[in-house]
């Protein structure tokens, strides 16, 4: 295969987010995971016109506005167009102008929604042949946070659609304070695990590898969708903000769930923050991964196989002011539309 081929996608080079609101630590987590010898061949990318930050301890100009550090990764600036500088990258990388990555990172800014650069990664033609989202990890302030989620819209959506969050300045904060910041961050995000990073220092597997593509999670796929939704029971959150989870238990035919989708969609769009499952096709051997930010479905995947036994379909839908009855009445047609017999 040749480097321009469309890889698998467990092959496709992993992209992490990392957002969060102003303050809140995202560039001193950044300079720390950069130091660590699991993210090495690691591209970071910052918007020119955020908190940028970077220790930058400059080597090497490889070309224009990317740059190579003393850790060995690279690091440049996003100049306006996510597509633009991926594309870029993967050209120099396929040139060999630049070392041959094998991990970015998107820092955003602090009042950046993480949704259209989510829709960037997962539904761009030509962003989406070569790369994949990794996850999305949201830090928080242990200090400011309860402030920051009480007035900001903004911070109360990067912690909702975070696949980790990361208290940050707990040293700051009193034990109390921390508590309820943690029980507040679960219950807004009951599928996101809250881990503790210490002078930006973590471990740095709790930071990657959170989609589906390395063995261990595709071994539990509750670790994907959130062990913490429920099925049958909706989360109530901060500013309206609500998590759903349903099964299904008869396979459903393809057409008819993105059918279902774009009916949702249609309906709810703008309030649906974060769908994602597993579904079981009709007459199909391996299942569907499933992904759609607000309004956009983005095009499923196959997977090798089953990650465990449970075959059924299972979806999480975070939302804003949705009730659940509202999207399981529209399910509860999905799954009588009859499937054909083999």
């Amino acid at each position: 295969m040749g480097e321009w081929d469309a890889p698998p996608p467990a092959e496709r080079l992993p992209v992490g987010l990392v957002t969060g609101f102003f303050g809140s630590g995202k560039t001193t987590l950044v300079n720390h995971l950069l130091r660590q010898k699991a993210a090495a061949n690691t591209v970071v990318i910052v918007n020119e016109l955020g908190e940028i930050g970077l220790d930058h301890d400059l080597v090497v100009t490889a070309r224009e506005n990317v740059t190579l550090l003393a850790s060995g990764c690279l690091c440049c600036s996003l100049r306006g167009d996510l597509q633009r500088t991926l594309t870029e990258l993967y050209l120099l990388r396929v040139r060999r102008t630049i070392p041959a990555f094998t991990r970015v990172l998107v820092e955003t800014t602090g009042l950046a929604d993480p949704g259209p650069v989510m829709n960037t990664l997962m539904l761009d033609e030509l962003v989406a042949t070569y790369y994949r989202l990794d996850g999305v990890v949201a830090t928080v302030d242990a200090a400011a946070g309860m402030g920051s989620l009480d007035r900001h819209r903004e911070a109360v959506k990067q912690a909702a659609l975070a696949d980790r969050l990361v208290l940050t300045k707990t040293d700051l904060a009193s034990p109390a304070t921390v508590a309820a910041l943690t029980t507040r961050l679960a219950s807004l995000n009951p599928g996101a695990r809250v881990v503790t990073a210490r002078q930006g220092e973590i471990d740095p597997a709790l930071l990657f590898g959170l989609g589906l593509w390395d063995d261990a999670r595709r071994a539990r796929l509750d670790a994907w969708l959130g062990e913490g939704a429920d099925e049958g029971h909706g989360h109530s959150h901060d500013d309206g903000i609500v998590t759903h989870a349903f099964a299904l238990d008869r396979p459903v035919e393809r057409a008819a769930f993105e059918a279902w989708f774009e009916l949702v969609a249609l309906l709810r769009g703008p309030d649906l923050l974060r769908l994602k499952g597993i579904v079981n096709v009709a007459g199909a051997p391996r299942p569907l991964v499933v992904h759609a930010v607000q309004h956009v479905l983005h095009p499923p995947v196959e997977l090798d196989a089953w990650p465990g036994d449970d075959r059924r379909t299972r979806l999480v839908v975070i939302a804003r002011n949705v009730p659940r009855a509202a999207i399981a009445s529209t399910m509860a047609r999905l799954e009588t539309i009859p499937v054909p017999a083999t």
